[in-house]
């Protein structure tokens, strides 16, 4: 019998991605694979090494062991060579590139693998890859591990060596000290060059900012090899003034947003816009983290604007805490009512995305092992039904997508009120009962005084927006905006209930941040979880008794944690703080705790009343027997005990009913006094020790960081006091 001829093999040029059924071609390896996730991502990337980069096959290697121990063994998914004359005769490549599939998280553990691979290949460069993400990493074989630094992209193929070192110097990531003081030199040039006040000035900066960022942008997306954002490129140009064009395109491409006015024109003479080009231009801000963004124009705009803007920030070591204080999870609703730059709405999105994607991986690597393990199916079949679970996962994390898991996370669950009174006002998506979380830092020491009204533009909306949160909010929606409308022209105080509470009066004003204890407190769901920054005062102050008996009635205080007294000098503020935790009491818990009062209220009143009522009636014959003596004086007197001894009889039952009311609703409270909350009184945060969470700067002689300890507690509860970390 004849052998039967093999199938002739189509035609694949090694510019395309080519797919046969379940399988594609791998143009390096000239052969065809299984159709994986993971084998898609390493394929198209190497479509836009070769498109974008200019990369031949012939300086290319694929699956490639890099450490020269065999099959399975750290193999890289591409090396890159100089040249194909380099790859020829086994040079060291210059580029290592690790892909990932699109559901993994690329994590430091993947950056460190492609360290690692690097450095047994000699190679300069090395590159994290999936659709999501891909970084770009230079590599210093003069240091210990971590020897690495981000950089902003990889040479071209005919790059020279003049311009692969140029690249590797250049457009490196912001560190926030270095982003902070840049901006302070910036400022510092518009403001004596052009004579401008801060803000006018700091306005000038943000548009070069965006340009900056618009440039970078297009940069990477069309890989283009020119910055024009250079000192260099624009000395070149013939223009009256280069930067300004850079200025108005960056306005036209910004336009949908609203971010520019029409006619808005960048306000500086070219020379003073070359110079500030010139300091920024070695840094890459767009893939600088916001984090880093946000720390760096709070320390600017805290230095810059002390005493003018009236607002200070939270440290991003204090933010780190909290927000792992109260466990952030798939599904929570956070809002920060004084949120300002946002440090706890963005920790909060960060770890909870990492928690997304972290979960959207697992159930890929389990299914993934799952199906791997079937030997019933074949290796066609296997790749199918990998890519197809591959593509269901990836619908969940489509972020454009209404509905997706990370579109539910950036839209449906994180909310901010950024305007002065805002944050005591219903509006938009926060309202009252809404919210599982809420972190913020409030402002302190002012005034919310009764002259403070509820004003027509605070209530009111476009009717297309109104109808838009309606649809989203439904009925609570409608019903907490009435709220706020019926008061319209009346004090905000008179939305609450502390400013009438003991000591105040009917209306009176009070702190602000004792009026945000009460907001947030409203603003939560019953069960929700509450961490806020304080002044100490609140805490120790006897006068405000009635403000620690008014969280006592409503939530469960769960820990206090005191910082040192210059946490927030660098920021401006003096006042020594505390951190305050506490958990609204679910519907349940609230009706016991309320039972459980009323009835130590009444057997303490009980208890008392045959002696109040006999010293009332003696009291009283007594006056009675002044008046029939016509003795005013005695009277008076008389009177005047009646009073007191009515007043310090309440006192004393009220004492004892929440003494009692205490024994029979008990539970533990986690107190801790910190030392080294990584920040100093200069605002530093790097490489500062740190009692507040594990890292590497936990002080030395600390066992157990205060996070760790709390959830010890929260295990085990039992009270709990400590003072942390001592020098």
């Amino acid at each position: 019998m004849a052998k039967k001829k093999p199938e002739p093999q189509p035609y694949v040029k090694p510019d395309q991605i080519q797919i046969r059924g379940n399988q594609i071609f791998s143009p390096v390896r000239k052969t065809w694979v299984q159709l994986t996730p993971e084998e898609r991502v390493r394929q198209e990337f190497l479509l836009v090494l070769m498109d974008e980069y200019g990369y031949s096959l012939d300086q290319i290697d694929e699956e490639t062991p890099v450490t020269g121990r065999g099959a399975g063994q750290a193999r890289a998914d591409f090396l890159i060579w100089r040249t194909p004359a380099a790859k020829a005769v086994q040079e060291h490549a210059l580029i290592v590139v690790e892909c990932k599939a699109d559901n993994v998280t690329i994590s430091l553990k993947d950056y460190t693998k492609g360290a690692n691979y690097a450095q047994y290949e000699h190679a300069r460069i090395f590159v994290t890859h999936n659709h999501r993400e891909t970084k770009f990493w230079k590599v210093d074989a003069t240091r210990r591990m971590p020897n690495y630094d981000e950089i902003a992209n990889i040479p071209h193929a005919d790059a020279s060596d003049k311009e692969v070192d140029e690249l590797l110097r250049q457009l490196k990531v912001f560190k926030e000290d270095e982003f902070a003081d840049l901006l302070h030199q910036c400022h510092n040039v518009i403001r004596n060059r052009e004579k401008r006040d801060p803000v006018a000035a700091f306005d000038e900066i943000a548009k070069i900012l965006f340009v900056k960022v618009f440039v970078e942008r297009e940069l990477k997306a069309k890989r283009k090899r020119q910055n024009l954002f250079s000192v260099a490129f624009l000395e070149e140009q013939l223009g009256e003034n280069p930067l300004e064009d850079l200025f108005q395109k960056t306005r036209k491409h910004y336009a949908p947003d609203c971010i520019f006015d029409p006619d808005e024109k960048l306000n500086l003479k070219p020379a003073t816009g070359i110079e500030i080009v010139r300091l920024l231009e070695k840094y890459n801000l767009s893939d600088t983290s916001e984090d880093i963004k946000g720390i760096a124009f709070e320390r600017f705009l805290g230095k810059t604007f002390r005493g003018e803007i009236g607002q200070f920030f939270t440290p991003r070591p204090i933010v780190e805490f909290m927000v792992r204080m109260v466990e952030p999870k798939e599904g929570d609703v956070l809002c920060d009512p004084a949120s300002g730059s946002g440090g706890f709405l963005i920790r909060f999105f960060e770890l909870v995305r990492q928690q997304i994607l972290a979960d959207a991986d697992r159930q890929y690597q389990a299914y993934k092992a799952k199906i791997e393990a079937d030997k019933k199916l074949s290796a066609e079949k296997k790749a199918t039904m990998l890519r197809v679970k591959f593509d269901e996962i990836q619908t969940t994390l489509d972020h454009d997508r209404e509905g997706s898991r990370l579109w539910t996370l950036a839209n449906r669950c994180i909310y901010g009120g950024v305007h002065h009174h805002d944050g005591f006002l219903n509006v938009n998506g926060i309202f009252e009962g809404r919210f599982d979380i809420i972190l913020t830092n409030p402002p302190f020491g002012a005034n919310v005084e009764p002259s403070d009204k509820i004003l027509e533009e605070q209530v009111t909306m476009p009717d297309e927006v109104e109808r838009e949160y309606a649809r989203i909010y439904g009925t609570p929606y409608k019903e907490a905006l009435a709220r706020v409308r019926a008061a319209k022209d009346k004090p905000i105080a008179s939305l609450f209930a502390l400013p009438k509470a003991k000591g105040n009066g009917p209306l009176g004003k009070i702190k602000t941040e004792l009026l945000f204890i009460e907001r947030c407190l409203d603003l939560l769901k019953p069960g929700g979880r509450l961490a806020i920054v304080l002044p100490e005062s609140v805490f120790n102050n006897p006068s405000l008794s009635y403000v620690r008996e008014f969280c006592e009635n409503r939530a469960y205080i769960r820990a206090v944690v005191s910082l040192p007294q210059d946490t927030f000098v660098s920021s401006g503020a003096s006042v020594k703080a505390s951190l305050l935790f506490m958990q609204k009491f679910t519907r349940k818990e609230q009706a016991d705790f309320e039972a459980k009062q009323a009835t130590a209220d009444k057997e303490t009143r009980t208890r008392y009343a045959p002696e109040i009522a006999k010293r009332t009636q003696n009291l009283e014959a007594a006056i009675e027997k002044a008046k029939e003596d016509r003795d005013g004086d005695r009277r008076k007197a008389v009177q005047k005990e009646l009073h007191d001894y009515q007043s310090e009889m309440a006192e004393r039952i009220e004492k004892e009913a929440r003494a009692l009311l205490k024994e029979r609703f008990p539970y533990p409270i986690f107190l801790y006094e910190a030392e080294h909350v990584g920040i100093t009184a200069t605002g530093d945060t790097d490489r500062v020790p740190n009692e507040l969470v594990p890292s590497e700067f936990k002080p030395a002689d600390l066992e157990q960081t205060t996070l760790d300890l709390y959830q010890r507690f929260k295990a085990d509860p039992k009270p709990f006091l400590a003072a942390g970390a001592r020098e």
